[in-house]
């Protein structure tokens, strides 16, 4: 899996591509395949304090830009990569971008492996939950199957893209309550009032692998 999500990210007009682990046997994979490795520590809560180390590691200045794209996501196209970035990279007062698209079924909206996001006018994230959000109090019958027509809940696609100053500020805090509470990372940021800037995807992104059976189906996907 870990292959897959290195070739599509070498797709993207990334300047390097690195695998981050505390793993020794990931690490021997990626190597196997002709990958590049960067060795973290074992003791981070997240992948933005792992993708910190790697910013030290490689010496990167503050105002560079990485994209977090997590290993789970083999499906993930190079043009979402590419936009995440440029999104960062056109948002001169956020430290943080990521991406995300419709919820179409109202067993994704129940599911808590699926994140939903809120979104203000101005495209900046107001909440990330795994609960189903915004709640509709009296349309939402929840006995015919189906999401109220007028209701438009996003999917939050587990790609970001940072600027390495903010990263540097994000490990100097401690977890949020609600971090903790949603196990979500990204809720730190917005607790310490960060704010993160969302789109929708340029493209269709398949559902990362968060059990056996989101693996079964990424099989079948890939062939």
């Amino acid at each position: 899996m870990v292959q897959h999500v290195y070739e599509r990210a070498c797709e993207s007009c990334a300047e390097r591509v690195i695998v981050a682990t505390d793993d020794m046997r990931v690490a021997e994979a990626v190597q196997g395949f002709g990958g590049k490795v960067c060795m973290t520590s074992a003791e981070h809560a997240s992948g933005t304090d792992r993708l910190q180390e790697v910013a030290v590691n490689l010496g990167l200045a503050d105002d560079r830009i990485l994209v977090n794209v997590q290993g789970d996501e083999p499906l993930i196209p190079a043009r979402v990569i590419d936009q995440v970035a440029s999104n960062l990279a056109q948002n001169t007062l956020t430290g943080v971008a990521t991406l995300a698209e419709p919820i179409l079924t109202l067993d994704d909206f129940r599911n808590p492996n699926i994140v939903k996001v809120v979104v203000s006018e101005s495209g900046l994230a107001r909440y990330f939950s795994r609960a189903p959000i915004p709640w509709p109090r009296d349309a939402f019958a929840l006995d015919d199957g189906n999401l109220p027509m007028d209701l438009e809940p996003r999917r939050h696609i587990g790609i970001y893209a940072y600027r390495v100053a903010l990263l540097q500020s994000f490990v100097s805090w401690p977890m949020a309550p609600l971090e903790k509470f949603e196990a979500l990372e990204q809720l730190r940021f917005l607790y310490h009032d960060e704010n993160i800037h969302v789109a929708d995807a340029c493209a269709e992104v398949p559902g990362g692998v968060d059990t056996e059976q989101d693996l079964q189906r990424m099989r079948k996907l890939i062939g």
